[in-house]
């Protein structure tokens, strides 16, 4: 079970997100970015993430390169998107 809360902080939108993203979710996760005008103004709060899969690394780190800021993202995740990060350059994604 996850869920997602935006909130609005000055020209900034922050999306918290909570529980278990999993490849299953990401659609709707995507609905709810495609919403947002730019990823640049975008922050993901992943405080109360307690469980990814690999869809949703690769998910977080496209965002992560398309300008949106993943705030409070857990050490484990970010090891992990470094990971996928190396091993797209590797293979020449």
């Amino acid at each position: 079970m996850w869920k997602v809360r935006r909130i609005e902080n000055d020209n900034q939108v922050v999306l918290r997100l909570s529980g278990r993203l999993e490849g299953e979710q990401l659609k709707e996760l995507k609905e709810a970015l495609a919403s947002e005008a730019a990823l640049h103004h975008l922050i993901l709060d992943l405080t109360d993430v307690r469980l990814v899969d690999q869809d949703a690394v690769r998910f977080l780190a496209d965002c992560q390169a398309h300008g949106a800021i993943l705030w409070s993202c857990p050490a484990y995740i970010r090891e992990w998107i470094a990971a996928e990060k190396v091993a797209r350059e590797s293979i020449g994604d």
